[in-house]
């Protein structure tokens, strides 16, 4: 056959060596990719530089950063000794080679082929394993910092004795060392044995002698450190009872030793510690005996103990001497868990009172009627507007432009107007990139950068057709708040990057004069002037025009982070942020409040919840974000107040719990972070208020630990559960509301946050909960809840609302509300205490055909058998309680000639003149003409300027109301 390749005398193709100009082109690429890599790497680490130096928490990225670089070293390196030195080890204890058996003439190819690169593949495997290790140990910087600058909380668990502060901040850190001495001794013991067994130290096949001396004590001083290991285990598996989760009937999440543990776990974890210790000692001694034979019969007995006295005894002490009688049996440990977990979530302070909780009007006089509709305005400021709902009425009546936006769930404050202080509804005009008529990259990111105004309604009232009463409004804003910087660079729904203080100008607002244009004068964000800085924000944002665009010049900064969770989160990663980040006017500025939380899972006795669980409700279901989805915690405190600056995005945080050792030790890790509570100033104190995060994880703890007597508890007849929002389909759980209201015993209404219980698997209600909220109070966090008798038959908020929607009567004036597609919402149901009974108040909103946003329409009343569904909730208060009060306007009696002050020709045209301005100015409203809406206030603010002077002329006697 031919020679298809070329024989000798056929041509030959020779593959030379790539041509110099060709190597040293692929070494640039090379270099330049190596170099590219390494500047994607800086501009990550420089950027997450300048913007902890332009926020002033430098230090939090520095200390985050030394130690996350400490750990991986030191642990790294650790690691990389450990099996580095037992693998060098055991290659120098191989046995001179002789006359090889099959086996290791099969093996000899695999020595002669790594013996060039012995070294390299030392280094290697090391280098490997060190970088795994210390990548591991970098991610255990909060244990670390934790256990260095752990605090002691003063308290001993009841078992042990020790103090908290030891299962919270050193047993974590113990128990990391453990394992990695663990993976330090299972990965050499590997590496040694793979070692000595390609060197001929261990044989498979052999007949006899399958170990070498050297081997055999080289691997049994592995195998010692392990058990040694082992034997450490058991010792800190004795505290680690006292936080180990397991169940218990009725419990969910029961933490902390039960019978079982006390009287049979801890004891045969002592008798193995020992017995580990000992079969440790048997394998150190084979360096000595030098046969297998002791430390096999020590483990095989460790295993048959492990079997024996940790798994076999403690089920027969659990089936023949605990369930036999358990409740007595347990009674001792339920009582620690009830205690702990009490204390552990703040609610050890909770006052149970019981409550009658009767509604009923038969057989009550007129007097005692016309009392109870007295106290029914007395007892609680009814908030009637629903922030969860009104949102699209803030925005259709103060949205103003399309670029504007408010977050669909707005916030409840307290404001003053006409000095007195009351329930208020806020809302900030942020900014709506989605609705920039023309989108590119310059419009997006340097012309259209802020939101602009707080708008603020009465939470009581309504006008109108069933809008808000706004108190502050329009663009700029005016009203209540007086004078303060409007502009909203941060906020929930600002999520995209600004680069602003450069040449492009922004816009600040479009008025009836035009738009107006401004550039930032804040200190905020990172300057772009440097050539470096924009590089490195190019490569970051994966944006190049950042580098060479001529919009940016000397002046520029990029804003970004500007949400308050994530920024507050940055600054202090070691905090858990509240899911609803909240807006005040606090001296002349816009400030996010944020309710930031110290967590820990290692609360001895504590029972454990799950954040992401326990604070889901109906509004979370895409309204508002949930804390920390997954984070299973025993122990939370409101320990921080932070603020955001909605201009210049000043992140501040206030140590509000001074007491509480968690956040002590973060500030020992993280000094000057936190400014002290006295830093807060009047102002800011007006606007803190109790969290709903934390006041939704107590509420769920309280349905079960409101109980305090063992039997009770272990029972389960008492237990308790949160209703479903009777308000909507959702099948979640309803969520608190924010109300001013006075519990029985109070002597004045304070601003409080409320929410009502339903008896397990019942729809009538059980108790009714209320914290004090203003942080202003003498009682704040105090949480009182009234226990209805477990008989009781008084309905509850899915019963009300059912009697609601099946009422004939109603049910008709609802399809009269429904006509012409329109559509209802139900508004929040609120529960009020009064005279032993419940007062039930809802309102009704309408969104009309055509329109896209609803109105207050009708308000719901029902106390005990009556139920009312009037206009307007004075009108309902009136129906339900059987009192008619005089038509607005109308005066009492009078003596005497002197006719009222109302009868006045001047106070009567007065009067007609306020109500024609009121109405033109609602017309206005509804057709946006605010040149008109203008007028009106105008002339109203003149018509009851008269009737005031008119009045305050009169003689006594003829006021209205006198």
């Amino acid at each position: 056959m031919p020679d298809r390749g070329g024989g000798p005398s056929g041509p030959r193709i020779r593959v030379g060596r790539p041509s110099r100009r060709v190597r040293t082109l692929l070494m640039t690429l090379g270099v330049l990719a190596v170099l590219a890599m390494l500047f994607v790497m800086f501009a990550g680490f420089w950027t997450d530089w300048l913007w902890y130096r332009s926020v002033d928490y430098s230090s939090v990225f520095t200390t985050t950063l030394g130690t996350k670089i400490g750990l991986f070293a030191v642990f790294g390196l650790l690691m990389a000794l450990a099996v580095g030195t037992n693998i060098w080890l055991a290659h120098r204890l191989r046995p001179p080679l002789s006359a090889m058996s099959m086996e290791q003439q099969s093996l000899d190819r695999y020595r002669m082929s790594i013996a060039p690169y012995k070294k390299w593949v030392l280094l290697a495997v090391t280098s490997l394993v060190g970088l795994v290790a210390g990548a591991s140990a970098a991610g255990q910087w909060r244990t670390w910092l934790q256990w260095v600058n752990g605090v002691s909380f003063g308290q001993r668990d009841p078992q042990f004795h020790k103090d908290i502060s030891f299962y919270t901040f050193d047993l974590p850190w113990y128990r990391f060392l453990l394992s990695f001495g663990f993976a330090a001794a299972v990965l050499s013991l590997i590496a040694a044995a793979l070692v000595h067994y390609l060197y001929g130290g261990l044989r498979l096949t052999s007949p006899s002698g399958r170990a070498t001396a050297a081997a055999t004590g080289h691997l049994s001083v592995l195998l010692g450190v392990f058990v040694t290991l082992k034997a450490v285990a058991y010792w800190l598996d004795r505290y680690g009872l006292a936080v180990k989760s397991s169940g218990l009937k009725s419990t969910e999440g029961w933490t902390g030793l039960r019978y079982v543990d006390a009287n049979a776990y801890l004891p045969a974890k002592t008798i193995l510690f020992i017995i580990a210790l000992i079969c440790a000692v048997l394998f150190f001694a084979t360096l000595w005996r030098r046969t297998w034979q002791l430390p096999v019969i020590g483990f095989g007995l460790m295993v048959l103990s492990a079997v024996l006295i940790g798994g076999l005894y403690p089920a027969i002490v659990q089936k023949f001497q605990v369930q036999p009688n358990e409740q007595a049996k347990e009674a001792p440990y339920i009582k620690k868990n009830i205690t702990a977990t009490r204390e552990a979530y703040g609610i050890d302070g909770s006052e149970v009172t019981d409550y009658v909780g009767k509604s009923d009007l038969k057989g009550k006089s007129q007097q005692d009627k016309e009392r109870l509709r007295a106290a029914a305005d007395s007892t609680a400021s009814i908030r009637l507007l629903d922030p969860n709902i009104v949102s699209p009425t803030f925005q259709q009546l103060q949205q103003v432009k399309g670029y504007y936006q408010f977050p669909s769930t707005l916030d409840v404050d307290r404001y003053k107007v006409d000095g007195k202080e009351q329930d208020t509804v806020i809302g900030l005009r942020e900014l709506n990139i989605n609705g920039i008529p023309e989108r590119n990259w310059i419009n997006d990111h340097f012309k259209y950068t802020h939101g602009y105004g707080a708008i603020t309604a009465k939470g009581t009232t309504a006008v109108g057709e069933g809008d808000p009463a706004f108190t502050e409004r329009d663009l700029p804003t005016k009203g209540a708040l007086g004078k303060y910087e409007q502009r909203v660079y941060y906020g929930e729904k600002t999520t995209q990057y600004s680069i602003v203080g450069g040449p492009q100008k922004e816009l600040d607002y479009s008025g009836d004069s035009g738009e107006k244009s401004y550039s930032y004068e804040g200190k905020s964000g990172v300057s772009l002037a440097n050539p470096v800085n924009r590089a490195a924000y190019a490569v970051a944002f994966g944006e190049p025009q950042i580098l060479y665009s001529g919009a940016i010049g000397d002046g520029s900064r990029i804003l970004y982070n500007r949400t308050p969770k994530e920024r507050v989160e940055s600054v202090a990663p070691w905090l858990t942020i509240d899911g609803d980040a909240y807006p005040a006017v606090v001296d002349g500025r816009i400030q996010w409040i944020v309710d930031a939380y110290t967590t820990t899972n290692g609360y001895p006795y504590a029972s454990r919840t799950t954040l992401g669980d326990t604070t889901a409700d109906s509004l979370t279901t895409g309204q508002r974000a949930v804390v920390a989805q997954q984070n299973q915690v025993n122990y939370i405190r409101n320990s921080v107040k932070a603020t955001v600056d909605a201009y210049d995005g000043t992140v501040k945080l206030y140590q509000w719990d001074t007491k509480d050792p968690v956040l002590k030790t973060w500030m020992k890790a993280f000094p000057g972070t936190v400014k002290a509570k006295s830093q807060i100033s009047a102002g800011l104190l007006d606007h803190l208020r109790y969290p709903q995060d934390l006041f939704k994880v107590q509420r769920e703890l309280l349905t079960r630990y409101h109980v305090t007597n063992p039997g009770t508890f272990y029972t389960g007849s008492e237990r308790w559960q949160v209703p479903d929002d009777p308000t909507n389909k959702s099948g979640n759980a309803v969520p608190p509301y924010y109300l001013s209201m006075r519990m029985p015993g109070q002597p004045a209404p304070a601003f409080s946050l409320t929410t009502t219980f339903t008896p397990k698997a019942r729809e009538n209600l059980g108790a009714f909960m209320a914290v004090d909220a203003d942080a202003k109070s003498s009682g704040y966090g105090k949480i009182r809840i009234l226990k209805l008798p477990s008989e009781t038959t008084t309905s509850g908020p899915q019963q009300v609302q059912s009697k609601f929607n099946g009422d004939p009567e109603i049910a008709n004036k609802i399809n009269i509300l429904k006509r012409g597609d329109s559509e209802i919402e139900y508004g929040n149901l609120l529960t009020v205490p009064l005279d032993d009974g419940l007062l039930y108040v809802e309102p009704v909103y309408v969104r009309g055909a055509g329109s896209n946003f609803p109105r207050l329409k009708k308000v719901l009343v029902t106390y005990g058998d009556k139920t009312a569904f009037e206009d307007d909730l004075g009108k309902a208060l009136d129906a339900v309680f059987e009192v008619k009060s005089p038509a607005p306007g109308t005066p009492p009696p009078t003596t005497g000639t002197t006719p009222p002050a109302s009868e006045n020709p001047t106070v009567k045209q007065a009067v007609k003149d306020a109500q024609d301005a009121f109405d033109a100015g609602q017309k206005a409203l509804e057709s946006k003409d605010w040149a008109a809406y203008g007028k009106a206030q105008q002339d109203l603010k003149a018509a009851l300027d008269r009737i005031a002077k008119a009045e305050a002329a009169a003689p006594a006697g003829t006021k209205p109301g006198s």
